[in-house]
C-alpha cells in the first residue's frame, strides 16, 4: 500500500471526526467535535492559501492517505505562532533554595510557576494514526514530514520549536495532574476543562488560576508522580522528538502536566539534513528515505528511496507516482 501526507480538506471532515472519537480524551488539538474540526480545516485551507512569506498566527492540517483506498487514516498540526490569539501557558518546574543559620540545614522546594516563556514559538501537534495504521513507519512519515514542509517555508515559522505531549490520564479519562492542581481552582473536571480548552482557549486559564508558585510538596503522591511524564501511548512519539534534537527544559502541560519538548527550529535534525534535489531519473534501488514536493497546498510527503547520480537524484517509481513528480522537478529529502 501507498500512503502520502497531503494538507487537508473540507471533505477530511467526517474521517478526522471520526479519528478523534478514538483518541481518548486529553487531545487538545484533534477534539471529538465537528464545529470545532471544521473550523480548524478552514484556518488551514486559508493558510495553506496565503502566498506571501510573513511569519503570522496560522494553522496548517495535514492528512495521511491511503492511495490505493482513498482512505484517510492519520493527521497532524502546526502551528506557526502559539500564545497570539490568546496567552499560550505552561508551568515550568524550578527550585527555590533556603538556608537556615539556626539548623544550619539547606532546604530545597520544586515549584511549579505559571509562564508565557513559550508564546511565539511554532508548535508541532495533533499528530494521530489510526491504530490499525501503527506500524510500517507511518508515525514517523506523519511526524517528519511536519519538518519537511516547515524547511521548505522556512520563513513562515519562528524560530524556537515545541511539542506537547499528552500527561497521564487514568482509567476513567481524568488527569490525576488536574485534579491535584488546576482542577481545584475551576469547579470543572478534567474531561470539561479539556473540552472547554479545545473550543474556546485557555484565557478562562489567566481569569482564575491563582498566579504565585505551587509548592509540590505540598501536592499528594499521585499528582507529584505524574508532573512531566508522558502518557505511556505517548513514550514513543517522545523518543522521536528526542531523536529530532527536542529536550524537555522543565516545562509541562497545565492540563494534565504532560511533558512540553523545545527546540531551535534550524536544529532539528530532518529541518538542519534534509536537502533539496533534482530528479534525474525515475529509477528503483536507493537509500530508505522520506521525501517532498510541492509548494503550500499543494505539499505532499511520503516513503521513497532516492540513489544519487550525475545531475541529481533518483527516485523509485511508486514514490514518483504517489507525489505525482517526473525527472526534472526538484524534491526536498531526508534519510529514513
Amino acid at each position: 500500500m501507498t500512503f502520502i501526507i497531503r494538507p487537508a480538506r473540507e471533505d477530511d471532515l467526517q474521517p478526522l471526526y471520526e479519528m478523534a472519537k478514538l483518541t481518548g480524551g486529553g487531545f487538545t488539538n484533534l477534539p471529538p467535535e465537528k464545529p470545532s474540526l471544521k473550523a480548524k480545516i478552514a484556518r488551514s485551507v486559508e493558510a495553506f492559501a496565503r502566498t506571501d512569506d510573513a511569519l503570522k498566527d496560522e494553522l496548517f492540517v495535514f492528512v495521511l492517505q491511503n492511495l490505493d483506498t482513498g482512505e484517510v487514516r492519520g493527521t497532524c498540526q502546526i502551528f506557526t505562532q502559539v500564545g497570539q490569539r490568546w496567552p499560550f501557558y505552561s508551568y515550568r518546574i524550578g527550585t527555590v533554595t533556603k538556608h537556615s543559620e539556626a539548623l544550619d540545614r539547606t532546604f530545597r522546594a520544586e515549584i511549579l510557576s505559571l509562564v508565557n516563556d513559550l508564546e511565539g514559538a511554532t508548535e508541532v501537534g495533533g499528530l494521530f494514526l489510526h491504530p490499525g495504521e501503527r506500524a510500517g513507519g507511518l508515525g514517523m512519515l506523519l511526524a517528519r514530514s511536519r519538518y519537511l514542509f516547515i524547511a521548505m517555508h522556512r520563513a513562515r515559522f519562528a524560530d524556537r520549536i515545541i511539542a506537547e505531549l499528552r500527561g497521564v490520564i487514568d482509567e476513567a479519562g481524568g488527569s490525576p495532574f488536574w485534579d491535584g492542581v488546576a482542577g481545584r481552582f475551576f469547579g470543572m473536571n478534567f474531561q470539561q476543562a479539556d473540552e472547554f480548552n479545545a473550543i474556546h482557549g485557555n484565557q478562562f486559564i489567566a481569569d482564575l488560576m491563582p498566579k504565585h508558585p505551587i509548592y509540590t510538596a505540598m501536592l499528594g503522591e499521585p499528582v507529584r508522580s505524574v508532573i512531566g511524564l508522558p502518557h505511556p501511548s505517548g513514550r514513543a512519539a517522545m523518543r522521536m522528538l528526542e531523536n529530532e534534537g527536542f529536550a524537555f527544559e522543565n516545562y509541562v502541560d497545565i492540563f494534565d502536566g504532560g511533558p512540553t519538548m523545545t527546540a531551535r527550529i534550524d536544529q532539528v535534525v530532518t529541518v538542519r539534513d534534509s536537502v533539496t534535489d533534482t530528479v534525474a531519473a525515475i529509477a528503483e534501488g536507493g537509500a530508505p528515505s522520506i521525501a517532498a514536493c510541492g509548494t503550500l497546498g499543494d505539499f505532499r510527503a511520503c516513503h521513497a528511496r532516492i540513489g544519487h547520480t550525475d545531475g541529481g537524484v533518483t527516485i523509485d517509481g511508486k514514490a514518483a507516482a504517489a507525489l505525482g513528480i517526473e525527472a526534472g522537478q526538484d524534491i526536498r529529502h531526508a534519510p529514513r
